[in-house]
């Protein structure tokens, strides 16, 4: 099953599409077709797991890939790529290539599994902020960890310098909706303005290849 850490010898892409909530499923099953019959066997392919959002208005694929070569020979090959045409009626709403900064805690079982509850932070910085971002990531992480319901959490900042996320593993979302409301944890939801904006879905992770 697909694995998160800093010391994974793989790079990261993360896509995320806009989608009207009835279409939502019809979303997953392309990309899962698309998977199954165009991608799982490309050279240096290593994991995929697709995302959907509580709210139905996005879906994300996080993949691993061995290389950044790898991933973007798939992306340039045109036959490989004709065989996911149904995919550009759907809207991207950011795609980009990261590698995992911090990984917390460090002993926490961070496998990618179907049915897992996610809470995907996205944040939006210049390239000349992106590295004190991280440290501040870094520093507040733990703060988070205290409520009991976060498993792990793992920041990702994007190679070209415009994005970081977090991906969040949660027990129940119910535990982060009090994670909202206790002033303790008043600081997450400051640390990083004047930095980025930030947005964040909740998701549901629905399909992985390789299975659980």
């Amino acid at each position: 099953m697909p694995t998160i850490a800093k010391n994974n010898d793989v790079i990261t892409v993360i896509i995320i599409f806009e989608v009207e909530p009835e279409r939502q499923q019809e979303l997953i099953d392309t990309i899962g077709e698309f998977l199954e019959t165009a991608v799982k066997n490309q050279p240096g392919f290593v994991s995929s797991s697709l995302h959907k959002s509580i709210d139905g208005v996005r879906v994300m694929n996080y993949a691993q890939w061995k290389t950044l070569e790898d991933y973007q020979a798939f992306v340039n090959n045109s036959e490989v790529q004709a065989v996911g045409k149904k995919l550009f009626q759907f809207k991207i709403h950011e795609s980009h290539v990261y590698e995992v900064v911090v990984s917390l805690p460090d002993d926490a079982e961070l496998k990618i599994t179907k049915g897992g509850l996610i809470h995907l932070a996205e944040f939006r910085v210049k390239p000349e902020n992106q590295m004190r971002l991280v440290e501040l990531e870094r520093e507040y992480l733990p703060l988070g960890l205290q409520n009991p319901g976060l498993l792990s959490g793992n920041f990702h900042r994007s190679l070209d310098g415009v994005h970081n996320v977090n991906y969040g593993q949660w027990r129940s979302f119910e535990y982060f909706e009090e994670l909202l409301k206790d002033p303790k944890y008043k600081p997450l939801s400051e640390y990083w303005q004047g930095l980025a904006e930030n947005e964040f879905h909740l998701y549901e992770v629905v399909f992985t290849e390789p299975a659980d």
